[in-house]
């Protein structure tokens, strides 16, 4: 739903005093059109204020590989972007796009920009990064998406090397229905192809954690199916407070209040591990979708703790 006037009134001076504080980057006018959409997901009103600050092809000092085949389905598709300039033993960041569970590609369209902003923004900061595709419910329902990323894993830690990559610095980064996917595989050892699962870390962006948490919607019961009794096995939570995998999660403050919930409760979670809490971050001023569609423009408050989680280790 859309905010009301007085609501807006009320965030907006949230907003300001967030700003103010963190010297926000985020351009007046694209913060303002975001608290007017209020909290809802909305890609193709939010890609109209991203899509002018990002970059159009040919993209310049970066080779692009795209739909190169990684496991035997049709969807089982993934493009590479290598920076031009040599180097060796690079990290690499996978990213799964969302679409809840139904939908999405690594490309919106072949002439979007999005999620190559993701992969850009990898390259310019001394990554390989590899953009994958998964398939979709209802006719690949759980667990799909995470077999299909564990096939990804595999792959790039088979071949990453022949492009510069270093196959001991992988991280997997997933947005939405992408992040459910990527804990799934965190949290369910038995789809690893690999001893701990062949992660450097894990980065999940608004995703959900608990199915038992609240009511699923009609995609999310296509995916999951519709057996509440099958719901707290095929969570993450419970894995998310026991694996040995580094992790990062963030939230944005826009997002649907359930996915905040799902946000706290993994975070929660997180803290029972022996190795401490996740790197945990709610982006202020960001809605559901602008917190992706951002990465590789001046807001940079997302991709800095990236940067440092890679750097830390936590």
């Amino acid at each position: 739903m859309a905010l009301s006037r007085l609501a807006l009134v009320v965030v907006a001076a949230m907003f300001a005093n967030a700003a103010e504080a963190q010297r926000s980057p985020m351009p007046e006018d694209i913060a303002w059109k975001l608290l007017e959409l209020g909290r809802v997901i909305d890609p193709p009103k939010t890609a109209e204020l991203y899509a002018p600050l990002q970059e159009k092809e040919p993209y310049q000092g970066v080779k692009v590989e795209r739909d190169i085949k990684y496991g035997p389905a049709n969807r089982n598709l993934l493009d590479i972007f290598v920076p031009e300039t040599a180097a060796s033993a690079r990290p690499v960041l996978i990213f799964a796009h969302g679409g809840a569970f139904v939908g999405g590609n690594k490309r919106r369209t072949p002439t979007s920009p999005f999620y190559d902003n993701v992969m850009l923004w990898a390259a310019k900061n001394g990554f390989i990064g590899v953009n994958v595709t998964y398939r979709l419910a209802p006719l690949a329902p759980w667990p799909a998406g995470a077999e299909d990323l564990a096939t990804a894993v595999k792959w790039v830690t088979d071949t990453i090397g022949e492009r510069g990559g270093n196959s001991t610095r992988i991280y997997l980064m997933g947005h939405s229905a992408g992040a459910v996917h990527v804990a799934t595989y965190v949290s369910h050892p038995e789809f690893h192809k690999m001893k701990g699962g062949g992660l450097a870390g894990a980065i999940m962006l608004s995703g959900i954690y608990d199915l038992t948490a609240t009511p699923l919607a009609e995609t999310q019961r296509a995916y999951f199916g519709t057996d509440p009794a099958r719901y707290a096995e095929r969570s993450s939570l419970s894995g998310l407070a026991t694996t040995d995998i580094p992790l990062m999660m963030a939230a944005a403050e826009l997002d649907p209040e359930g996915f905040v919930l799902q946000f706290d409760l993994a975070k929660d979670a997180s803290c029972k591990r022996a190795s401490g809490c996740a790197r945990a971050i709610l982006l202020p001023q960001h809605s559901h979708m602008s917190e992706v569609y951002s990465i590789n423009t001046a807001d940079t408050r997302l991709t800095d703790q990236l940067l440092d989680f890679v750097k830390t280790g936590k």
